[in-house]
C-alpha cells in the first residue's frame, strides 16, 4: 500500500452541499448589498472560506458579514446530503485501517453543525480547518500542518477534492491529489494523479 494516509475536502466532495450554499449566498447578497447574483456567478465563493468571499463582494466587515450568512445557512441545512457510496466508502477504509483525514476550508463552528457530516465525522482522526493555519487553500499550509501533526512525509498522503483550490493546495505540498469528479464539477480544470468517478473507485488505489 503506498498511502497510509487518505485526506478529504469535505463540500464537494463528501457532502453535497452547492444548493444549498448558493441559496444561502444569493440571499445574504440580497439583504447586505442589494444584489441578486445568478448561480452562474457565484462559482467563485465554492472551496475558499466565506470570510474571503465576503472580502471579494466588498464587505466592510467580512467577519460581521459572514456571520449573517451563518445564520441564514441554518434554514437550508435539511438540504445537505452526503455523496452517494460515502458512508460505504469511510467504512470500508477502516476496515482497512487506512487513516483518514479532513482539509478544510470551514471553520470549527461550521463544521459541528452540519448534520450531514456528522454521519461520518467519528471516522476520521485528524481534522485541519481553515482556523488552524495561517493561510487556508489554495496555499499548502493546511495540508502542510496536516502532514506535520500527523508525522508523515508527503509521499505517503493523497488529497481528494473537487476544486482547483484543492489541487493548487495539494501540488504545493508536494502531495499527490485525486479528484472527486461524482459533483456538479465535473470540468474543473485540475492537475491529479487520480480521477475518481464515483468514491467507491477511490478502493483500487489501496
Amino acid at each position: 500500500m503506498k498511502y497510509k494516509h487518505l485526506i478529504f475536502d469535505i463540500d464537494g466532495t463528501l457532502v453535497d452541499n452547492e444548493k444549498a450554499v448558493i441559496a444561502t449566498w444569493q440571499e445574504t447578497i440580497t439583504q447586505l448589498f442589494g444584489k441578486y447574483y445568478e448561480t452562474s456567478e457565484l462559482n467563485f465563493v465554492l472551496g475558499i472560506p466565506g470570510e474571503t468571499s465576503m472580502q471579494k463582494l466588498g464587505a466592510e466587515n467580512p467577519q460581521e458579514a459572514f456571520k449573517i450568512w451563518s445564520e441564514n445557512f441554518k434554514k437550508h441545512k435539511s438540504e445537505i446530503k452526503l455523496f452517494p457510496n460515502i458512508p460505504d466508502l469511510m467504512h470500508i477504509l477502516k476496515v482497512e485501517k487506512m487513516n483518514l483525514g479532513l482539509v478544510t476550508s470551514r471553520t470549527h463552528n461550521e463544521l459541528d453543525n452540519d448534520y450531514a457530516l456528522c454521519k461520518i465525522i467519528d471516522y476520521f482522526d485528524t481534522i485541519i480547518c481553515v482556523t488552524d493555519t495561517l493561510r487556508p487553500k489554495p496555499y499548502p499550509d493546511p495540508l502542510l500542518t496536516y502532514l506535520e501533526k500527523c508525522c508523515t512525509p508527503s509521499h505517503e498522503a493523497l488529497y481528494i477534492g473537487d476544486s482547483n483550490y484543492d489541487s493548487q493546495c495539494a501540488k504545493e505540498a508536494k502531495v499527490d491529489f485525486g479528484l472527486a469528479m461524482w459533483g456538479k464539477n465535473k470540468w474543473v480544470d485540475a492537475d491529479a494523479k487520480f480521477y475518481f468517478e464515483d468514491p467507491l473507485d477511490i478502493i483500487k488505489i489501496i
